[in-house]
């Protein structure tokens, strides 16, 4: 089998296998990095980027890649509960947890050189993480009568988070990127066209009909799936032979509708992946040491499904069919905030095969108490992420790498919406999750080789 055929046959099985399972999600609802060594660095490095995976970050820093295949595989695990406190409500009193507490996740990228300063590749990556999946568990003395949001009555024989039984959402989504980069003495700039695929399904939201504007297609229904696209574009400047500036953004992705569930996204079932950017410097403090400094920002706010608040269904009158109910132009959403993230990371060349990396990032809190009832079904909470990994040279041709990060807990104290739809202030919703993630990768590299490493009479510089 070529190297040609080789990297065609992995980017397939890599996008057959995203499609099947739900994805990551750290920031909001986007992975903290891609591939091993993003990943290992908290997903620091606008300024840095040198993979096969570079444009997941900056599609300038392809040209620094080589010719190369990159595949890794992690294995992501999201712990979410949610705690009811104070009275009786629509929600359950006591503290449940989420199953689904593991998901296999495979990502691949290939680059080629066409000359010294320009380079192509085309990667696989995913996003996505609102899966949950609570129990349709007992509504008794325990955890408390189910409260019709319809009638303000106690609903007998319910049960589950919302009444109806067994809850939750699974939301993934699947990038397909082709970049083209070039370098112009000390600038490189790339850009990346970007096909998006996503599916969404929910269940155990049939207490919400009353206030849908189309209930048959609010819950329940099958996995139903969307399509579009956009762009990726940066750029990297070389500022001294030792600090590098970067900065790179991502367009939306602009998605069609998924009129499974007109009946609940606002809009009619619009949901378009949110627009980023991202801006930092890298400073190489000896030539084996380079430290990374990035800031980024996540527009949530430009999606209305995600960005509306909650308390907008409120204004929906019995039946349906005015702006704030769910799936109308102001239908209610989950009222996620746009998110700030900063990012620190250090990769030290230990040795001529040995390369060690470390990271740390926060990002600000998207969910705000008032909207924690939604966000039972996307409880995406996490704001630290403690990152480390390394890159071992098994021979000029290839390496492995290993990368772990832990998400501590983190807790959004929040309430019930006000009556008919739950008991305000009298019923409190506490959000909780942690995670942690473990990413394997192995790189090939192909064509004609650039020495990775230094010969024994020279320093080690920049070795990827």
């Amino acid at each position: 089998m070529n190297t040609r055929t080789l990297a065609v046959s992995i980017l397939a099985v890599s996008a057959s296998a995203l499609m099947a399972l739900p994805a990551a999600a750290t920031e909001g609802y986007f992975q903290h990095g891609y591939g091993a060594r993003s990943k290992a660095l908290a997903g620091a490095g606008v300024a840095d980027s040198a993979d096969a995976t570079a444009p997941a970050n900056n599609p300038a820093g392809l040209v620094n890649a080589g010719d190369q295949i990159d595949f890794a595989f992690s294995l992501f695990s999201p712990r979410r509960s949610f705690k009811g406190t104070g009275g009786f409500g629509f929600t359950p009193l006591g503290e449940h947890d989420s199953g689904s507490e593991y998901f296999p996740m495979p990502n691949m990228a290939v680059s080629y050189k066409l000359d010294a300063d320009s380079a192509i590749g085309l990667m696989v990556i995913g996003n996505g993480g609102m899966n949950t999946d609570w129990s349709a568990m007992p509504r008794n003395f325990t955890t408390g009568p189910c409260i019709d949001p319809g009638t303000g009555l106690p609903r007998p024989f319910a049960r589950g988070t919302y009444c109806n039984g067994k809850a939750g959402v699974n939301l993934g989504q699947v990038l397909i990127g082709a970049t083209y980069a070039r370098r112009m003495g000390p600038v490189s700039f790339g850009l990346t066209p970007m096909l998006a695929v996503q599916w969404f399904k929910a269940q155990g939201l049939g207490a919400f009909a009353g206030s849908s504007n189309s209930p048959t297609n609010l819950t329940g229904n099958q996995h139903d799936w969307s399509y579009g696209g956009g762009f990726r574009g940066g750029m990297q400047f070389d500022v001294t032979d030792r600090i590098r500036l970067g900065i790179a953004g991502q367009t939306p992705m602009w998605m069609t509708k998924l009129d499974d569930y007109s009946g609940l996204f606002a809009n009619g079932g619009e949901f378009d992946i949110p627009p980023s950017a991202t801006i930092g410097v890298a400073f190489d403090a000896t030539p084996d040491v380079t430290v990374m400094f990035d800031y980024q920002r996540i527009w949530y706010s430009s999606v209305d499904a995600i960005a509306n608040p909650s308390r907008n269904i409120l204004t929906c009158p019995p039946g349906g069919g005015a702006p704030g109910c769910l799936g109308g132009s102001n239908g209610a959403g989950f009222g996620w905030e746009d998110v700030d993230i900063f990012k620190v990371a250090v990769e030290w060349n230990a040795t001529q095969e040995l390369t060690l990396r470390a990271g740390y990032a926060y990002n600000t809190q998207p969910i705000d108490g008032r909207d924690a009832m939604f966000n039972i079904l996307a409880p995406g909470v996490i704001q630290h992420h403690i990152t480390g990994g390394l890159k071992y040279d098994i021979n000029e041709r290839n390496s492995f790498e290993l990368a772990g990060a832990f998400m501590p807990k983190t807790t959004v104290h929040g309430r019930e919406l006000p009556p008919p739809f739950g008991a305000g202030a009298g019923h409190g919703v506490d959000l909780s999750m942690s995670q942690f993630d473990i990413t394997a990768s192995w790189t090939y590299r192909f064509g004609d080789l650039t020495p990775s490493v230094a010969l024994d009479d020279e320093p080690i510089i920049r070795k990827y």
